[in-house]
């Protein structure tokens, strides 16, 4: 049985307003990678805009991303609210962005066509969702093919381009390994740039906070912008506590295989604690800094990074030399 035919969300689905055409199902059928539907979020986790989750159709599955909550109902009233995230069993109205183009059709015509589920990376279904309308900014919009391109501006810049993503704790020392990694790499002769978390909140991401929505919307931008550095035919070296595993899996997935390294600064939390460079951790424990990494929001350490560095024990120059070595070794 479709989960749309339950009980409950067929009382749920009764009262949204979904827009409906005066066609055959058969005939408004279409492909496309980005629509606006409504979805019931069904994890005790949060769901968080533009974090990656996978969505299935009846015609297919992809990565998908919530570009925009337009507004959350309430269950009561069925006013619209405004919201940043969708909590359990809350429905919200939405706009979805597909990593490659399925062929559906909104709920009101086709209700199989029409239905998805949103799953996690343990396949299980965390939330389940209603197509409104494809979005037609999806298929006026193409990429555009330039004759210069990325393997052609690595030949200029006689290296071969790649994204060093540091994360570790506030205190790990990942901006001063960075900086003198940065630092050797000029000296001999390497074309880079170096994104460091706070000076990045300086301009691009000043308008984020730091609760974890705007943290996953931090990091998506930051990769963006990564992406084509390296695209230009730069090192880009980027230093950011970047905490939760999917985001840094989204940054990975953006780039060919090879060109994401993972670099976990690998400092425990009690050293970095008593470093405390910047007085946060202190802020942190009194209760004047909410949201703070490894205090009251979560880390999640890489799995199967790259590089570890274990910067307790060494000094940033052995350490931004033990990251040459591996360049060397994978040029």
């Amino acid at each position: 049985m479709p989960w749309y035919t339950e009980k409950p969300f067929v009382d749920r689905l009764a009262g949204l307003d979904l827009r409906t055409a005066d066609l055959p199902a058969s005939e408004t059928r279409e492909d496309t990678d980005q629509f606006a539907g409504y979805l019931i979020w069904a994890d005790t986790e949060p769901m968080l805009p533009e974090r990656r989750y996978c969505v299935r159709f009846a015609s297919g599955k992809a990565s998908v991303q919530v570009t925009d909550l337009v507004h959350v109902l309430d269950d009561a009233s069925g006013d619209k609210l405004a919201g940043k995230i969708l909590e359990n069993n809350q429905i919200g109205y939405c706009k979805f962005a597909l990593a490659g183009a399925v062929t559906f059709n909104s709920f009101a015509n086709d209700p199989e066509a029409g239905s998805f589920v949103v799953t996690n990376e343990e396949d299980q279904i965390i939330g389940r969702g209603v197509i409104d309308f494809a979005l037609r900014r999806a298929s006026n919009i193409t990429w555009h093919a330039t004759k210069i391109d990325k393997s052609l501006r690595a030949k200029a810049n006689a290296q071969k381009p790649r994204v060093l993503w540091f994360t570790g704790f506030s205190g790990s020392g990942k901006s001063s390994v960075a900086d003198r990694l940065e630092q050797k790499l000029h000296a001999l002769g390497k074309r880079t740039y170096l994104l460091d978390g706070d000076n990045i909140r300086h301009g691009l991401n000043k308008d984020l906070g730091f609760t974890d929505q705007d943290r996953v919307e931090n990091i998506r931008r930051v990769a963006e912008v990564a992406n084509l550095m390296m695209d230009a035919g730069l090192i880009v070296v980027t230093s950011f506590i970047s905490p939760f595993r999917s985001e840094r899996q989204m940054a990975r997935s953006m780039m060919a295989e090879g060109e994401f390294v993972e670099v976990f600064v690998d400092t425990p939390l009690e050293v970095c604690e008593q470093r405390d460079p910047k007085g946060l951790y202190k802020k942190a424990r009194a209760g004047e800094l909410k949201n703070f990494t490894g205090i009251d929001s979560d880390y999640e350490p890489p799995e199967n990074a790259e590089i570890v560095l274990k910067a307790g024990d060494l000094d940033p120059d052995t350490l931004a030399d033990q990251i040459i070595a591996y360049l060397d070794a994978h040029s």
